[in-house]
């Protein structure tokens, strides 16, 4: 019987491992010049909380069960479990608190298949407490200097507003809506034109479906669909987000007020990273807005607003893979220490240690004996080593280098 890991999982090798760290170590960087702070959440999370009070789907969850029959689950998402902890562990920390998170997640596909995988690995931040133009400005900002840090060119970010969808959604009969905005969501015009609309309803549909291109198309589409004042308070505030974005300087976006995410706890801005590839465009990751998800865990039910995003660590690898910077092989090796005899042993291993004690990182493997010395050079070269020490019982040591 041969032995694989189960559906849905993979293995990384250490190739593997060193181009997931190289990414996930300048993601790092970037989050903590902003000021944001680590945070690593449970893995296992009450099935209560994962589901965002019904923003994520049950069926998106992988489920366990444990002896006292509580519903757990893996968590598909970060943003819910960070929202927990923030305000039960975190209550009373000074607002905004700005954190990240590298971890994996798991998602059960909708359609499920054999191999299709269920566990995935991600990298993000989370800006709570911080609320109007500035946070959402920031965190926008903060992504394009992620991106540069992976040299990253050819993106750009798709921007809608869940708020103003949503609230242009409240014209239509309650019982079509969740048709409506799936078929929005999925650019399915065809839905549009067979679902029981009057004429000016299915009319209202099609433009929400087509509120997409170039910012002032979009914003000229959308005040034309008679907005009462909040609706034209959310225009006039994305107005300004995009004007500020605008100075920075050729900042890639596209407005599309029809995005439609596929966790439903979004409030405001939401936005998808979207690098362009020979293949076609492929999602790098998404985020925005969600004012209302913190107060469903809040003991007092206190409503903190809150913004942040995800990478998704496959995907930049993918956008990322023929760049020349990734790592093309496992870091060598720069000493093999070798034991001459068994008496020099206890000197082998001092020898070693003081090479690992140096002020830079120096790897450092002992042979384990039994081997020739031609052995031990073949072995030396095979592994790319640099320098083998050979260590008598007296201490004294023999350095030769491997060409």
């Amino acid at each position: 019987m041969v032995y694989q890991p189960p559906a849905g999982a993979r293995d990384l090798l250490p190739l593997d491992v060193a181009q997931k760290r190289w990414i996930e170590e300048r993601l790092q960087q970037i989050f903590h010049r902003w000021g944001y702070h680590r945070i690593i959440t449970s893995t296992l999370e009450r099935m209560d909380t994962l589901m965002a009070g019904g923003a994520i789907q049950r069926q998106a969850v992988i489920q366990l069960q444990n002896s006292e029959d509580e519903e757990l689950g893996l968590r598909p998402e970060l943003t819910a479990s960070i929202a927990r902890t923030a305000v039960t562990r975190m209550a009373g920390a000074t607002l905004p608190q700005r954190l990240y998170y590298n971890a994996n997640v798991f998602q059960r596909p909708q359609d499920y298949r054999h191999n299709q995988p269920q566990e995935f690995y991600q990298a993000g931040v989370e800006l709570l407490g911080g609320s109007g133009l500035l946070a959402d400005a920031e965190v926008l900002l903060l992504i394009a200097d992620c991106l540069q840090a992976l040299s990253l060119n050819r993106w750009h970010i798709i921007l809608g507003e869940a708020g103003i969808i949503r609230s242009l959604l409240e014209v239509f009969p309650t019982h079509l809506r969740n048709q409506i905005r799936h078929a929005i969501a999925h650019l399915d015009r065809v839905s549009i034109d067979n679902l029981p609309l009057s004429e000016e309803l299915r009319e209202r549909a099609r433009i929400i479906l087509d509120l997409r291109g170039k910012s002032s198309n979009v914003l000229q589409k959308v005040s034309s669909l008679d907005l009462d004042p909040l609706q034209q308070e959310r225009v006039n505030n994305l107005k300004s987000l995009l004007e500020l974005l605008e100075n920075r300087g050729n900042f890639p976006l596209i407005l599309d007020l029809s995005l439609i995410q596929t966790f439903d706890y979004y409030t405001g801005i939401s936005f998808e990273i979207v690098s362009e590839t020979e293949t076609g465009a492929r999602v790098l990751g998404r985020g925005g807005r969600y004012d209302q998800l913190l107060e469903l865990y809040h003991p007092q039910g206190q409503n903190i607003p809150g913004i942040g995003f995800v990478f998704f660590i496959e995907d930049l690898y993918q956008a990322i893979s023929d760049s020349v910077q990734l790592p093309q092989t496992i870091p060598a090796t720069n000493w093999l220490v070798v034991a001459e005899s068994k008496s020099a042993y206890a000197a082998a291993f001092a020898y070693a240690q003081k090479l690992r004690d140096s002020a830079h990182l120096v790897r450092v493997e002992m042979d384990l004996g039994a081997k020739d010395a031609d052995t031990i050079r073949q072995y030396a070269r095979d592994r790319s080593i640099a320098q083998i020490a050979w260590v008598k019982s007296d201490c004294s040591t023999t350095i030769e280098s491997i060409i």
